[in-house]
């Protein structure tokens, strides 16, 4: 049975005094919840990944952050590399988010090695894919989405594919209150499914948690979650929010 997860990103929100009572707020949320099969990640800010780390150990919640190096240690100023996150006991690492690639030009050889690095130190990827609002209108969105998974991904052999996790977030959806629809989620992840059981085989493809991301909120969480092969989400405004966080993830049944 594929793991379901409801991952936070917190993007560059929140002072340190801001972001303890968020998670602690969350924390004590999630005690009151049935948390069996599904798993709940948070990623602040780098700065405040320790703070939150410590709360992970006594709440069932994991830890990611929002980004990693492609390089493994050295004169890189301002990088914070896989080894340095996987000291601190954290467990996911967010990778090709569509802001990265579009603000800090990140291409797909780039965060295949971010991928690759993520790996090498037992560090969960969480790969984003997905296409901006003119290819959506132009209908070219699944050949921009296969082009970032198998530029991205499929380098990767098939024991290495079953640790990551992948999350399609349609760019025109993100921050702008714009959802996609149930069966859009639904016709984007089952295609990425397809493109998974080709390259390695059904088996694989079926293990592996794709996510959706975009205006996730709990009015729209339930009937997104009930899609066949939407295995939760990456939420990124929610997230900032307790109680909108903690409704999200209930809504995510077994």
């Amino acid at each position: 049975m594929r793991k379901k997860i409801i991952a936070g990103n917190w993007k560059m929100n929140k002072t340190f005094q801001e972001a303890d009572e968020l998670v602690e707020s969350i924390a004590q949320g999630l005690k009151e919840l049935n948390l069996s099969n599904k798993e709940v990640v948070l990623c602040p800010p780098f700065l405040y990944a320790e703070m939150v780390s410590d709360y992970a150990e006594e709440y069932p919640f994991s830890v990611g952050v929002q980004n990693v190096s492609e390089y493994k240690r050295g004169a890189y100023t301002g990088e914070v590399s896989a080894e340095m996150i996987q000291s601190m006991d954290i467990n996911y690492v967010i990778i090709g988010h569509s802001e990265r690639r579009a603000y800090f030009h990140e291409s797909d050889d780039m965060l295949a090695g971010k991928t690759d690095r993520a790996l090498a130190y037992g560090l969960t990827p969480i790969f984003c894919c997905g296409e901006q609002l003119e290819s959506r209108k132009d209908e070219t969105h699944f050949e921009v989405v296969k082009a970032q998974v198998v530029d991205g991904l499929f380098h990767l052999d098939k024991d290495e594919i079953k640790h990551v996790v992948i999350a399609y977030e349609p760019v025109w959806a993100i921050g702008t209150g714009e959802t996609a629809s149930k069966e859009q989620a639904q016709e984007m992840h089952k295609f990425i499914r397809k493109l998974l059981a080709a390259k390695y085989n059904q088996e694989i493809a079926d293990e592996i948690t794709i996510l959706y991301g975009g205006s996730v909120k709990p009015d729209n969480a339930i009937e997104l979650f009930a899609e066949p092969d939407v295995d939760g989400g990456l939420i990124g405004g929610a997230s900032l929010k307790a109680d909108d966080f903690i409704a999200i993830v209930d809504a995510m049944k077994e």
